[in-house]
């Protein structure tokens, strides 16, 4: 296993309204598409693209545009705007995908609060129903860029932006899971179910969760979303052969739970980190093969290896997402990222790492 060396640092130059919205140190979604760079913050719902000054070797991504998911799809939550913790992006095929985290959240003891206040505080937990999304959308060239819209034409098929109905939302569906269903009324940060990566490749979406980890065992939730052409708008899930409507695999990650997933050929790179409010251990594994899995699969072993040890800091520079950049270097972009990562036009640095 590799310890972290940074082999070059990226610029990312974001605007007013997102430095207002404070998604530059709130990152949680990362994906590069060509020269355009896919990212969100865990505070709106949103999707930013901030583009790349050298396709092959960018030293910044900036001219940033800015999408309402909203605007694309009908959100479950009555203000559209309400934060929907986008916590993953992927690219496949003519399509960008979104997950939320769909977690529950416990509210926080400040440091104006003291006594009973506080203890109240601590005992309030919060669900808010944008955090409960998948969401695909179409992606069309626009002078070059791409770019998403609500609807395209491709091949004689037309291709419109689509979400899972609330019939079909995680949620539900894990309520009579005999693993996750207990840790749905848990908080995200208390080992409670948070989705915080996706993957696709071809017909198959994996969504890693951060939470729960049990006796040190991380899972990854395999999903195989389609479309009726008279219901374009509404994602549907296959069922596998035990008749559910997801598949589970658990990944032996030494106690960690995941917290972004990024393809890489058949394989899927996993960043790793803590379930619960610590700093880190942070790394990177490769799950071998993960995109032919035709069953349930235990990864571990000659399945799954540690590339890489990744730095954290104390309270800052949490890794949060990873893209592939090239075939052999991996961009890396961290929440609360530490100061020397901030510069003073609200620009903030991510780095490049080489694979080993």
């Amino acid at each position: 296993m590799w310890t972290m060396t940074v082999d070059y640092t990226v610029r990312l130059r974001f605007s007013d309204e997102s430095q207002a919205a404070a998604t530059h140190t709130n990152l949680s979604a990362v994906r590069l598409d060509g020269r355009a760079l896919w990212i969100a913050g865990d505070e709106t719902a949103t999707i930013e693209r901030l583009l790349g000054d050298d396709p092959e070797r960018p030293t910044e991504f900036g001219d940033e545009a800015r999408f309402r998911l909203a605007d694309f799809v009908d959100l479950p939550g009555i203000d559209a705007d309400e934060e929907a913790d986008v916590e993953g992006l992927a690219r496949n095929g003519r399509f960008l995908w979104a997950i939320g985290s769909h977690s529950l959240r416990r509210k926080q003891i400040k440091e104006r609060h003291d006594g009973q206040k506080a203890l109240r505080r601590l005992a309030r937990i919060e669900g808010q129903a944008n955090r409960q999304i998948l969401v695909r959308l179409p992606i069309t060239d626009v002078n070059g860029v791409p770019t998403p819209v609500r609807e395209i034409e491709a091949d004689g098929v037309r291709h419109r932006a689509a979400a899972l109905s609330v019939r079909d939302d995680l949620r539900r569906l894990l309520r009579d899971d005999e693993h996750l269903a207990v840790f749905l009324p848990i908080p995200g940060k208390d080992n409670g179910l948070d989705i915080e990566g996706i993957a696709v490749r071809e017909d198959r979406v994996f969504l890693g969760l951060r939470g729960p980890v049990l006796r040190g065992w991380a899972f990854v939730l395999e999903l195989r979303p389609y479309v009726l052409d008279e219901d374009p708008g509404r994602l549907r899930l296959h069922r596998f052969e035990d008749g559910r409507p997801y598949r589970k695999h658990v990944l032996d990650l030494d106690g960690l739970g995941v917290r972004d997933l990024c393809p890489d050929g058949d394989d899927l790179l996993v960043l790793a980190g803590p379930t619960m409010d610590l700093d880190g251990p942070v790394r990177i594994y490769r799950w071998h093969g993960a995109c032919r899995a035709e069953v349930p699969t235990i990864v571990r072993h000659n399945l799954l290896s540690r590339e890489m040890e990744l730095t954290y800091g104390e309270g800052d520079d949490h890794a949060e997402g990873l893209s592939m950049l090239g075939t052999d270097r991996i961009l890396v972009v961290y929440d609360s990222p530490a100061a020397v990562r901030l510069e003073a036009d609200g620009s903030v640095i991510a780095d490049v790492l080489k694979l080993p």
